[in-house]
């Protein structure tokens, strides 16, 4: 059993009786009364933001997790086929699991973390940022490129994001999925 002396980012943790990863934390030490630990967790299975708060001390339950690679192979009904490159075993993740379903492509590499105990897959996280061709978009006007504006595109996943007037039907893009914002025109 850990204290809350051992909390950092990324620490999984057991916490009536779900799995939470810290994504913040801060320990605070007021003029008067005991320290306590300020966190931001994310419920694994479910993706929901909590706040708590534990006092300097407490017990937590750490739960160990492996991250590996592995590469995306198709979907199957609500279920995406992910492949391990190293021993080609094959792993059916359930859709919930995936946060933006949309910008996988067929043989990406993503990174999935598992229970290490149970070898349950508990998130699937996409790469940063992916290269896609748009597949469709309106024609910009031209001479129409003194302001910032952006219009919708459709890219080859099946995405729909805003890209500059200047960017065309057919042309690859490089875009972010974290936030499906476009970061560049890739050469």
């Amino acid at each position: 059993m850990a204290t809350t002396a051992d909390i950092r980012n990324g620490l999984c943790i057991r916490h009536n009786d779900k799995l939470f990863q810290i994504i913040e934390f801060q320990h605070v030490k007021p003029g008067k009364g005991p320290a306590f630990v300020r966190t931001k967790m994310r419920q694994i299975e479910s993706g929901k933001v909590l706040d708590n708060t534990f006092s300097a001390g407490h017990k937590i339950d750490v739960v160990r997790i492996e991250r590996r690679e592995y590469q995306y192979l198709y979907q199957e009904g609500d279920k995406f086929i992910f492949m391990n490159n190293e021993n080609y075993e094959q792993v059916e993740i359930p859709a919930k699991m995936v946060e933006k379903p949309l910008f996988l492509k067929e043989g990406m590499i993503c990174e999935i973390t598992f229970h290490a105990e149970e070898e349950m897959p508990l998130v699937v996280d996409l790469p940063n940022t992916i290269e896609a061709e748009v597949t469709y978009t309106e024609p910009g006007i031209k001479g129409d490129t003194a302001t910032n504006t952006m219009k919708p595109a459709t890219i080859d996943t099946g995405a729909e994001i805003r890209v500059p007037l200047f960017i065309g039907t057919g042309e690859k893009i490089k875009v972010d999925t974290r936030t499906g914002v476009y970061v560049e025109r890739v050469k």
